[in-house]
């Protein structure tokens, strides 16, 4: 911890020290921002240390992070991270822009962006001595911290709703976590959580409500600098497209670029876009009437990951496109599925909110907001196996035919 010096509130800017217990301001409520000594890393660090380092996973950013390497080499805790970027000619020329690339988070250990908070938030209760950690979940938060507690044996309890998908709630339960589904929805499950750990004195990793959380999110704006930015530079900034629910990873990766700034490392800061659905967009809501007031909307999209009713980073999730020249759009969930089956003709198995920030970027290519002179970045938040179901939707059903030449030529032929 030894970068690591306090912490300050998003919203009144009362600082606190870094033995500070709580997970909010104590004045206000509102979410702390983690703070760096930002004069100590300069004088010990430089990018070009970082870029030769060996090592593979959000660790190599081992000097900005607010925890120390809790080891567990050789195990998925030590995998989150470095995941790769895919340049898509093909799409940007299709779509209107100057280059695309697409960073594709299904690659990390659970298969989600998830893994990146739920790494650092194992290595934070390591360093406090909590024994039990929990948290609230849709299923890629509760999949990732299941998974990354059974890589170090760390006791896990995680809440979800029943209605979460299939695929996710299996994936806890394989990971032998103590899995605890709710009659109702995500805001439910985040609010009986933040209760029962109260109670039992349990480590609460829920996304937005522990600081920790964005700082294992900033990592990817870490990787975003050093995957392309160091290697295409340019006077015009990067338009990043990030989906939206909860809005801590939009705040991460505002957090992880405003760190860069502060180094010096970042010449120019990214435009940052949030992308929500028609049916969640709660924040996109306070950022169009200029507020960061959040305002609950009843969530009905079937991008699950980003189905929130109350955002509870919404503060900072605004924040991250105000400050940066950004924006938020809204999306109808049918601009989902085709996102689905695009990116998947690239290559790319997005998961329904990964293909939410792609169907975003073509509406700002749409509105005129960016175009042919501008990159972009999409970040697909997990993969598409996370829901099978939606991924049928998109794609449509494969034919069946007799295993027969006279079958497979009569169906060629109807083509």
């Amino acid at each position: 911890m030894g970068n690591f010096v306090g912490y300050q509130c998003s919203v009144c800017g009362k600082t606190f020290d870094r033995d500070y217990k709580g997970y909010t301001c104590d004045s206000c409520g509102g979410n702390l921002n983690v703070i760096l000594d930002y004069e100590k890393i300069k004088q010990t660090v430089t990018p070009e240390k970082i870029f030769s380092s060996s090592e593979k996973s959000l660790w190599r950013y081992l000097p900005l992070l607010p925890v120390e390497d809790p080891g567990f080499e050789g195990t998925a805790l030590h995998s989150a991270g470095f995941t790769p970027v895919y340049k898509s000619d093909k799409l940007a020329q299709k779509i209107g822009v100057g280059k695309l690339w697409i960073k594709d988070e299904g690659r990390n250990p659970t298969a989600s962006f998830k893994d990146r908070a739920s790494s650092i938030l194992i290595a934070r209760a390591k360093e406090i001595g909590a024994e039990t950690i929990c948290t609230a979940s849709t299923g890629n938060a509760g999949a990732a911290l299941a998974g990354m507690a059974a890589a170090s044996q760390w006791k896990a309890i995680i809440f979800a709703p029943k209605t979460a998908p299939q695929a996710k709630i299996a994936q806890l339960l394989v990971f032998g976590a103590q899995v605890i589904l709710v009659d109702g929805n995500y805001d439910s499950a985040f609010d009986l959580s933040v209760e029962a750990c109260e109670k039992y004195g349990w480590y609460c990793r829920n996304t937005g409500y522990n600081a920790f959380t964005a700082e294992g999110k900033k990592t990817a704006a870490f990787e975003i600098w050093e995957q392309v930015l160091s290697k295409n530079a340019s006077d015009k900034p990067l338009n990043i497209f990030v989906s939206v629910g909860d809005g801590n990873i939009i705040s991460g990766i505002h957090k992880g670029f405003k760190d860069l700034h502060e180094l010096g490392w970042l010449p120019v800061m990214p435009r940052i876009f949030g992308v929500q659905s028609e049916k969640s967009a709660a924040i996109f809501n306070a950022w169009a009437a200029h507020t960061e007031t959040i305002t609950p909307v009843s969530a009905t999209t079937i991008a699950d990951s980003i189905s929130v009713d109350l955002p509870r980073d919404g503060v900072r999730a605004v924040r991250a496109a105000t400050e940066t020249n950004g924006a938020y759009i809204a999306i109808p969930d049918e601009a989902i599925y085709e996102g689905i089956s695009e990116l998947g003709k690239v290559g790319v198995f997005a998961e329904p909110a990964g293909a939410t920030a792609f169907a975003g970027m073509k509406k700002a290519v749409a509105m005129g907001i960016i175009g042919q002179e501008d990159d972009a970045l999409v970040v697909n938040t997990g993969s598409g196996l996370k829901d099978v179901r939606s991924a049928m939707i998109a794609a449509g059903q494969a034919p069946v035919i007799a295993p027969t030449m006279e079958a497979l030529e009569a169906f060629i032929n109807k083509k």
